[in-house]
């Protein structure tokens, strides 16, 4: 039995996350945390809100709240919408809890002991009118590479761009609009990321299983060369500069940046974990990160979507081996392309997509689980459309996965009862579905263990088309007028057929699996995966009772289809 952790990129605490950020991070390593359990494993799957920086500040005072209120807010929607889609996290925590402000601290001290961090005198944006400085989201301007006139100073929405606020063009405040402002001199911590380039291209060099995509993003900044980074911010919500309680002569008015703390919550919740299930001795949460307590033997995978993967194979590392400190460090590091809308952007402001509470009050999760791990955006990024989607969910959870069910059940309880037929032995074309679902469940699990997903649920359809061909080929409603025995029996294997379906499609549809476990009175916490084919399709020897289901898909209709595009914005 392997112990793996794993965590999923932090969503930020602004507002309930689409769809695309659903694909990008939580839902992918949900999948994989699910299989692993199922596997035998012992595993531990993190979350938490990523609550600091400005676009936290910006949207509270928008709501007209405090950080505060409105950060215990957001993370509750957010909780509770995970839930609704079955992530199944181990502990969904928040970074601006305490063990995240205490580690944060303890890393920028011992990496200023380590020589790694220093202060340097900078200039930054000042707003006269507002009367403070506009770090980050607080600026926006023209961006300097492509021209667009609402870049932010972290970041240009339009081109993708990594920007300082000094770089804006036309700079104005964030807050008040006003164009009265002026670069100013400010004091601030950076971590010497440039002294780490050659140990840390050492590192990456060591990861040669990681995906393409993590491995392209994290070379191409290695080679562009690391650059010295600022690691605290002119902001009144954060974790404070500040070592073993004593706040930073001259940054008494300062936090540190999220993007130095929002990784270090990863560490931050494992111990949130721990406190919750009563650990107060500091033991357990460091089994899984410290290499001295225990962790040596752990697996490390992150999920992530490709704007974060050079946060978390450069300055993350940079934190953690910096640190001279016996820490564990990724191991796998899966990263995926970005999901749009219709080929453009999902957008709150502008009514464009579908976000997770949206999608919940129109169809179960199960619909929107597997239509994005079937198309989960790997190779490529991936447009998702509601055509498309009502393809998907039409053809391979209705007429292929619901009808095989459906109609197998359907079929015994008029000809056999209520019960699994005893009669007749499986013959050659059991045999060959054995032989044929031995190698495909083989190479699904294989897939998913190497967390190729699209291969996995293609893999996956194939077994349940596999089981379709099967009743086509066996026929037990017209076998039984000459044969009733060797009808049974392929009712009985058919029968035997929906619990191994419902096995291996439980990372993905958890919802459905639990209905087709329920079938038979099963509870679906037993279920271990599959490795002998030829024992599953034997569970059933005869006389166990079981239940038929209601229809467990409804077709998605082209009338739906046009009301959701004119409410979510949908364009050709």
């Amino acid at each position: 039995m392997a112990r793996i952790l794993i965590t999923s990129a932090l969503p930020y605490i602004n507002g309930i996350k689409h769809l695309g950020n659903l694909v990008g991070s939580m839902l992918p390593s949900d999948v994989y945390a699910r299989f692993q359990r199922q596997r035998g494993h012992d595993v531990l799957f993190l979350c938490a809100t990523d609550e600091h920086g400005t676009p936290a500040e910006l949207a509270a005072r928008s709501a007209g709240q405090t950080v505060r209120d409105y950060c215990a807010e957001q993370h509750d929607i957010q909780a509770k919408a995970g839930k609704a889609f079955g992530l199944s996290f181990d502990h969904f925590g928040r970074s601006s809890n305490a063990p995240n402000h205490q580690l944060t601290q303890h890393f920028a001290k011992v990496l200023e002991d380590n020589g790694l961090i220093e202060e340097r005198v900078e200039k930054q944006v000042y707003s006269v009118d507002d009367q403070r400085f506009l770090p980050d989201r607080y600026v926006e301007g023209e961006c300097p590479n492509c021209g667009y006139e609402k870049a932010r100073g972290d970041q240009c929405d339009n081109c993708g761009r990594l920007l300082d606020p000094t770089d804006l063009k036309n700079p104005y405040s964030a807050i008040s609009g006003s164009k009265n402002v002026e670069l100013r001199e400010t004091r601030h911590l950076y971590l010497l990321q440039a002294q780490l380039q050659d140990e840390i291209a050492e590192w990456v060099e060591a990861h040669p299983g990681w995906p393409q995509l993590t491995k392209s993003i994290a070379k191409k900044w290695l080679k562009e060369g690391l650059r010295d980074r600022s690691i605290t911010r002119d902001l009144q919500w954060g974790i404070p500069v500040a070592y073993e309680g004593e706040k930073r002569a001259g940054f008494e008015n300062k936090v540190f940046y999220v993007w130095f703390d929002a990784p270090i919550e990863y560490i931050g919740v494992t111990q949130e974990w721990a406190l919750a299930n009563d650990d107060v001795s500091d033991t357990e949460w460091k089994r899984w990160w410290r290499t001295d307590k225990g962790a040596e033997d752990i697996r490390y995978v992150q999920v992530m979507g490709k704007d974060n993967v050079a946060f978390h194979t450069v300055s993350f590392p940079a934190t953690i081996l910096g640190s001279r400190e016996p820490w564990k460090t990724v191991d796998t590091l899966k990263s995926l392309n970005w999901l749009t809308w219709y080929g453009g952007k999902f957008s709150t402001s502008e009514n464009r997509g579908i976000f997770m509470d949206q999608a919940l009050e129109l169809l179960p999760p199960d619909n929107w689980r597997w239509h994005l791990m079937a198309n989960a955006p790997e190779s490529d990024d991936a447009s998702f459309t509601l055509e498309h989607f009502a393809l998907v969910v039409n053809k391979d959870l209705a007429d292929v996965l619901g009808n095989f069910v459906n109609r197998i059940t359907r079929f015994c309880k008029a000809r056999f009862g209520e019960e699994v037929p005893a009669a007749g032995e499986y013959g050659e074309d059991e045999r060959g579905l054995i032989a044929t679902l031995q190698k495909s469940v083989s190479a699904y699990t294989e897939y998913m263990e190497q967390m190729e997903f699209r291969k996995a649920f293609a893999e996956l359809r194939g077994i349940w088309v596999a089981g379709n061909e099967y009743l086509q080929v066996a026929a037990p409603w017209t076998t039984i007028k000459t044969d009733e025995a060797k009808a049974a029996a392929s009712v009985r294997c058919a029968l035997n057929l929906i619990v191994l379906f419902a096995v291996l499609s439980r990372p993905v549809i958890p919802f459905t699996a639990e209905k087709m476990f329920a079938i038979f009175g099963l509870n679906d916490a037993e279920a271990g995966w599959p490795d002998d084919i030829a024992a599953a399709l034997n569970r059933f020897k005869g006389g166990e009772a079981f239940i038929p289901p209601d229809v467990l898909f409804a077709k998605i209709e082209d009338e739906q289809i046009e009301e959701w595009r004119q409410k979510f914005g949908a364009e050709d």
